[in-house]
């Protein structure tokens, strides 16, 4: 009766047949030694420690977790007879049956042109900064075709070895043919490089110079994805996902093409949502302490290729967020209310981190050589760059129900997702039930026309400091709700009428747990909802009016926009479909 899913998008089960062994290739139960509370602290590594440290300092570790919970369902309402108890090993990240994975999708290195760092770097940092999964995406590029995508292969490989605790994804930035980039990743297992390689070689528009905004290359575009899922059903590997990458940034996304991304390949779908909040954060640090430019290095204008419908401020991100996910009743909104699935992450996109020592080697050639050089110690604080390290200031967090390649993949594609900046929050719990069962992130109520329905929100609060050394204060949740009005008769469309936020609570305290109930009263007809929250540093009426958005995320100020100052979170929808 639990967490059904409507929409025919694919539900993972949890009979997935589970074995312990170290092929990245095989799903693997086996939790992190991290979140393993058996593994007792001296036996772990120093990246290990930390990891354990900060799981402990957020209050996601060990005794004092009821029912290994992160978030102990207190009514009977909330906790329906299906619900998968955690394992006492599971260390306390459990939540509605699902252990919650931090990953980042969008990661660089010496095999992209603009990259800098060695694949294990980035892993290493990720791993420092509490990430449990990362996705290689150098950038395609003929020479990334030719070698780069089987040479950084060894380094992934290498990487997983050493650090055993992250799981290491090989994916490329696509160049969606007429549009912008994505992240293109498949499981791990001994046919990623020869997938990869010939989706690339036949598919990415830099590669086939099919870049501009035209038919035949939108049509190109979404041939790749179902050449992606063809590669599934045929087993050559094990799943594929793609993920738009600062979708808004150029305005060259337009509707119409995210509406047939998520439309193609309907047996296995491949392109499932987009990053709701871009990498670049730290590029909007002031003058003379950083580059001054625009958070996600959004500070473009419209060019010839651009989608005309878009107001100038699309280009701008809002609160860091990319104008999409973060106007409410715009586009993000528009897909929900066709109750189709489509969700939002938060990257890094991290090339060239800010306030880093260390520089590109000398000699070698790219292209030649498929990278750059290994990167050297420079000598000086370089605070001319506007990246994070993964985990650093950007997290998306995966409801799933291993410790597996698979596992994450599977809760991706089923939008068990939320984010946050600067570590807002330390976990989020969602549930919403009715007439005994119960939903949580991307899934869908089924019930009776006219049920009580009620969304219950758990909220961990900061357990300890961030990465910038302060521990950051939730000031207000907001519920924002809209009903499924179905499939739009304009594929162009980018708003959504009855899309608001509904409901703001105010937090008042600082540490441990915070619960809100929100009643959607009796339901009937299909609705969805989501979550954001905020420190409430900075807000406006949103694009589309204050009856709609009060007080929203204001638009970042290109050349100052300090992101430490400014933090949100958001989660993805629970839809409630009456019959």
């Amino acid at each position: 009766m639990g967490h059904g899913h409507a929409h025919g998008h694919h539900h993972h089960g949890h009979g997935h047949g589970h074995h312990g062994s170290h092929d990245p290739a095989a799903s693997s139960d086996a939790l992190p030694a991290a979140f393993d509370i058996s593994v007792p602290d001296e036996a772990l590594t120093p990246e290990q420690q930390s990891r354990r440290g900060l799981l402990r300092r957020a209050g996601l570790l060990g005794a004092g977790l009821a029912a290994g919970s992160v978030v102990a369902p207190t009514t009977a309402a909330a906790a329906p007879t299906d619900a998968s108890p955690a394992s006492p090993a599971s260390g306390g990240r459990r939540t509605n049956g699902f252990l919650w994975l931090a990953g980042d999708h969008h990661i660089h290195t010496q095999y992209s042109s603009d990259g800098k760092y060695r694949v294990v770097d980035q892993v290493r940092q990720g791993a420092r900064h509490g990430m449990d999964w990362l996705v290689i995406t150098d950038h395609g590029s003929a020479t990334h075709a030719r070698i780069g995508v089987e040479k950084v292969n060894p380094d992934i490989r290498a990487a997983r070895a050493a650090y055993e605790d992250t799981l290491v994804f090989q994916g490329l930035e696509w160049n969606i043919p007429g549009a912008e980039h994505g992240t293109v990743f498949v499981h791990a297992g001994k046919n990623e490089v020869a997938v990869l390689k010939q989706f690339e070689t036949d598919y990415d528009g830099s590669v086939k110079g099919a870049s501009d905004s035209t038919p035949a290359n939108e049509a190109l575009a979404v041939a790749g994805l179902n050449f992606l899922a063809g590669q599934v059903e045929r087993r050559k590997v094990k799943d594929a996902l793609m993920l738009a990458n600062h979708p808004a940034r150029r305005g060259v996304d337009s509707p119409h093409e995210i509406r047939g991304w998520r439309d193609a390949s309907p047996t296995r779908q491949i392109a499932v949502g987009f990053e709701g909040a871009p990498g670049h954060q730290a590029a909007g640090l002031p003058a003379p302490l950083g580059m001054a430019r625009a958070r996600g290095i959004y500070d473009n204008n419209p060019s010839a290729n651009s989608f005309a419908g878009y107001p100038l401020e699309s280009y701008r991100t809002w609160g860091g967020f990319d104008w999409m996910t973060a106007t409410v009743g715009g586009l993000w909104d528009s897909l929900l209310a066709e109750g189709k699935p489509w969700w939002i992450t938060a990257n890094s996109d991290s090339h060239q981190v800010y306030a880093d020592t260390a520089v590109r080697g000398t000699g070698g050639d790219f292209n030649t050589d498929g990278r750059h050089p290994d990167p050297v110690y420079g000598g000086q604080i370089d605070i001319t760059q506007g990246d994070y390290w993964p985990g650093q200031y950007s997290r998306t967090h995966v409801g799933a129900d291993g410790f597996s390649y698979a596992a994450v993949m599977d809760g991706i594609r089923a939008g068990r997702v939320w984010v946050d900046h600067g570590r807002l929050i330390g976990g989020l719990d969602v549930r919403v039930t009715g007439g005994r069962r119960w939903a949580t992130l991307g899934g869908a109520l089924h019930v009776r026309k006219g049920t009580n329905v009620t969304l219950t929100v758990d909220v961990a609060l900061a357990g300890g400091p961030n990465w910038a050394g302060f521990v950051p204060k939730l000031a207000r949740v907001d519920v924002i709700q809209g009903d499924v009005t179905g499939p739009v008769a304009d594929k162009d469309t980018f708003t959504a009428p009855t899309a608001k936020v509904v409901k703001s609570y105010e937090v008042n305290k600082s540490t441990g747990m915070v619960r809100l109930t929100y009643d959607l009263g009796k339901v009937d007809h299909p609705v969805y909802v989501r979550l954001r929250g905020t420190d409430g540093n900075r807000t406006a009426p949103g694009p589309m009016g204050a009856a709609v958005d009060p007080a929203g995320p204001a638009i970042d100020v290109v050349g100052d926009a300090d992101p430490w100052r400014d933090l949100w979170f958001y989660s993805n929808p629970v839809w409630v479909l009456p019959s």
